[in-house]
């Protein structure tokens, strides 16, 4: 299916409500599970398997139990991906529709906080000190919808989103929160108290701060000082073979999507402000990723290069999106080119695209536009 449909498709619709990967953990036996693996792994492990198993190889055309719904993101990307398209077709219809998603997003924000901002829209049980409530704002998700609101700033010259852009700066300054600050390098917090130290988030924090720098030029020491400290921990914790442990804190993992974040992130933020040895730190990061998580028999990424937990998945779209989208910030059009087509072939069947692959070759998750079929679609919009 044409690149331009497939946008159509998908981003051109008045509700973005869809079914995701997540679904079996936000139903309530799901929460009750995850809270009891958090307790006890060693028991835990057996209703989560039978869970997993349920969702995966009985429910997952069924989907059962489940309810669609909305997700920010979901919304953010679809808004970028036809800005894309309305910068290469200047089309009233795509400008309506891109305008229905912010607009969306405008009215959909999570409430009680200092500024605007966004979190996934569900319940999510991390471990046993850190559970998040459904209107939880995130540093991961806000910077997407911030993204969306400056592009259209950008491409259409229209000024009506201003308030907006103004207070989600007030979010990342002061509901974001410092877990630790020295001299040299500052650690934000992954959302609105001091819950647990992310590298891909810290990414996030920075690269939102550096589109600030156009905006408040009287600010312009105080947010450089800011990205320079949160940049100078994300280098620090480069490990020599270029990875990021997603956590330097527990039992961590290394994936293919996160350490695509972190470096989608440097290389953005490089644009607004000047990163001691940035190309340095992004060429090792690139060269672990293509070293350690290409699999060349099939021309994809693979998910983990040091997993915390079992999993039955071969090959998951995000992060062969993101591989994408990092591709063609590195300007590597003809390697993103054959990634593009390599995804079509497993992922994409007919008019439907599928989130997951798993260990037996079976297509998984038809359509679920948060994990990971948007992030796809944003993808391709920039080719």
């Amino acid at each position: 299916m044409a690149t331009n449909s497939l946008l159509l498709k998908y981003c051109i619709k008045d509700s973005l409500e869809t079914f995701d990967p997540y679904d079996i953990w936000k139903i309530k036996l799901g929460e009750i599970t995850k809270r009891f693996y958090n307790f006890n792994k060693f028991l835990g492990i057996i209703p989560a398997i039978i869970l997993t198993c349920f969702d995966f190889f009985i429910n997952n055309k069924l989907r059962l139990f489940y309810k669609k719904q909305e997700y920010p993101v979901v919304r953010a990307f679809a808004a970028m991906s036809l800005l894309n398209q309305y910068k290469c077709e200047i089309n009233e219809n795509l400008l309506l529709n891109i305008e229905k998603h912010l607009d969306w997003l405008k009215n959909n924000y999570s409430k009680g906080y200092s500024g605007y901002c966004w979190g996934i829209n569900f319940k999510h049980v991390v471990s046993n000190k850190v559970n998040y409530p459904k209107d939880q704002p995130f540093s991961t998700i806000t910077p997407y919808v911030l993204e969306a609101f400056l592009n259209y700033k950008e491409i259409t010259n229209d000024n009506c989103y201003d308030d907006v852009i103004h207070k989600i700066f007030l979010f990342f300054e002061n509901d974001i929160k410092i877990i630790e600050e020295t001299e040299d390098y500052l650690i934000t917090s992954y959302s609105t108290f001091k819950d647990r130290i992310v590298i891909n988030a810290i990414s996030y924090t920075l690269y939102s701060y550096s589109l600030y720098l156009g905006i408040y030029k009287e600010k312009e020491g105080y947010i450089k000082n800011k990205i320079i400290k949160l940049y100078n921990y994300i280098r620090e914790n480069q490990k020599e073979n270029g990875s990021w442990l997603y956590s330097p804190e527990g039992n961590s993992f290394i994936d293919c999507f996160h350490s695509c974040f972190i470096l989608k992130n440097l290389i953005k933020a490089s644009a607004f402000i000047d990163l001691k040895e940035v190309n340095v730190v992004i060429e090792k990061g690139y060269g672990y990723i293509e070293e350690n998580f290409y699999n060349i028999k099939y021309g994809l990424y693979k998910r983990f290069t040091k997993s915390n937990k079992p999993s039955i998945i071969k090959f998951d779209l995000y992060d062969n999106a993101e591989m994408l989208n990092l591709l063609l910030l590195l300007n590597k059009y003809d390697l993103a080119l054959e990634l593009k087509n390599n995804i079509e072939k497993v992922f994409i069947k007919g008019e439907d695209i599928y989130s997951v692959i798993d260990l037996f070759g079976n297509k998984k998750n038809k359509n679920t536009l948060r994990w990971a079929v948007m992030p796809y679609l944003y993808s391709i919009s920039k080719m």
